[in-house]
């Protein structure tokens, strides 16, 4: 509860400094003979003030969020009794969990033990103290830097210099979470991914040729031993986005050069924003689409032409994925193409060129390494889609470049492992982080295949 006054408690006294700040600074100037005597503007003293009131409590606030959980369950731990303490780490852990449960009104998941039933009073007492001694705290590491900064003020003190090194630290502070963030995320499928590959052999999982990852719980059930081999599920991606692909890089780079070459400025400004309107469509909406017309179109049509087509279809599932990821490529395309500059057409026409042999020589050269940039963004959006192939092409593991038959992709088994209760010490669990890093290396080859085209390209025109 006291959590919720105290981030409008820091702001409330940043903002306080921050004119506190400001009109010390005034005050100064107008003894020492004007603004002009002093090194930097009010305004940068009083965003000096506000950051040295807010910066260190925020600080100390996020880092006991992150030790407070640990902190409390140590003291709780600390005054168990000695049967309960010394038990195994994971009995422990489910004690603790109830202990948790209880101090928080939550179910009850045995029955009740006195030694419990203390600890969770234990535990509530420990959380409300520590949280309201930390919040003193900071509020206390707001107010006192603040009133040290305001102390500080006068005309000689470089506040322009220090507001610009206090951002600089934060932009990079927030630059190196995001770089952390990622490494994190890729260590911790990295070495989920090391688990599956223990229990399964990495050659199996490569080069195999038959998915069915559904794991008896008995010896003696069907299917007991699973099958882990990924090769038909990268077959369905691969078919799928490909046919996203033919769909969507036409369609989306040939718009792009008719809307910024060839339409008016009015029908540009009218028909852009009309085509991104599609990448703002619910992807379930798609899928219904998918699922209750064009597959349906595609079976009659297929069936009248005396082809075999599924109910579900790697076809119709490509083709909706096309038209949803069109915008990516048309907008960011005609971006791109709009900043080439003039003077290159100009030049081009000036030689005796068309305008079209100017747009195919020139403009579309000139501006290739933001459209591999497009394109590069579809082909992973058309990898990362979920929604779409599961309402439309359904999610049998068929090794099959046939269109025309059900299909599944990454994405779709990942999700179909992950749903409902799982033991995250089973392979078939474990699976799913297996084709996660499968899926990364996947994608970042296309990326460094990408770098490398736009880096020759460039080169080449600048």
């Amino acid at each position: 509860m006291i959590y919720s006054f105290l981030l409008p408690s820091i702001f409330s006294l940043s903002v306080a400094a921050y004119f506190i700040g400001s009109r010390r600074a005034r005050t100064i100037a107008g003894r020492c003979g004007g603004l002009r005597e002093m090194h930097s503007l009010p305004t940068h003293y009083g965003v000096f003030a506000a950051l040295c009131c807010a910066l260190p409590a925020l600080v100390l606030f996020a880092v006991w969020l992150g030790l407070e959980e640990r902190v409390v369950t140590s003291l709780v731990t600390a005054e168990l009794p000695a049967e309960l303490s010394r038990l195994p780490a994971n009995e422990l852990s489910l004690i603790i969990n109830e202990v948790k449960n209880i101090a928080f009104g939550g179910f009850t998941a045995t029955s009740a033990n006195p030694a419990i039933e203390r600890a969770a009073e234990a535990y509530a007492a420990h959380l409300a103290g520590a949280r309201y001694s930390v919040a003193m705290v900071i509020i206390a590491t707001a107010i006192i830097p603040g009133c040290f900064a305001l102390r500080q003020i006068s005309m000689d003190l470089r506040a322009r210099n220090l507001v610009e090194g206090i951002v600089k630290v934060v932009l990079f502070a927030c630059s190196v979470v995001a770089v952390l963030t990622t490494i994190g995320i890729v260590l911790s499928v990295l070495f989920e991914a090391l688990r599956f590959f223990q229990a399964i052999s990495p050659t199996d999982f490569l080069f195999g040729r038959q998915w069915s990852p559904q794991i008896a719980m008995r010896a003696d059930q069907a299917g007991s031993s699973g099958a882990f081999g990924a090769v038909p599920v990268f077959t369905g991606t691969i078919l799928i986005a490909l046919i996203a692909m033919l769909v969507a890089i036409p369609l989306g780079l040939l718009s792009a050069i008719y809307l910024s070459e060839y339409a008016s400025p009015r029908l540009r400004n009218w028909a852009k924003p009309a085509l991104e309107i599609l990448a703002g469509i619910p992807t379930v909406v798609y899928g219904f689409f998918a699922a209750l017309t064009v597959a349906p179109l595609i079976r009659d049509i297929g069936t009248s032409l005396g082809l075999t087509v599924s109910s579900e279809s790697a076809l119709a599932a490509g083709l909706i994925m096309g038209i949803m990821i069109i915008p990516f490529v048309s907008s960011l395309s005609d971006d791109v193409i709009h900043a080439v500059p003039q003077s290159l057409r100009d030049g081009s026409l000036a030689l005796g060129a068309t305008h079209f042999e100017t747009i195919r020589h020139v403009v579309v050269p000139a501006a290739l390494p933001g459209i591999v940039g497009s394109i590069l963004l579809a082909v992973s959006r058309a990898v990362g889609e979920t929604m779409i192939v599961v309402m439309a092409a359904g999610l049998s593991a068929n090794l099959s470049f046939n269109p025309l038959t059900a299909v599944t992709t990454v994405t779709v088994q990942i999700v179909t492992l992950l749903v409902g209760d799982q033991e995250f010490d089973s392979p078939k669990t474990l699976a799913a982080f297996a084709l996660g890093l499968l899926l990364f290396v996947f994608t970042l080859i296309l990326n460094f295949i990408a770098l490398r085209v736009v880096r020759r390209y460039r080169e080449h025109y600048e």
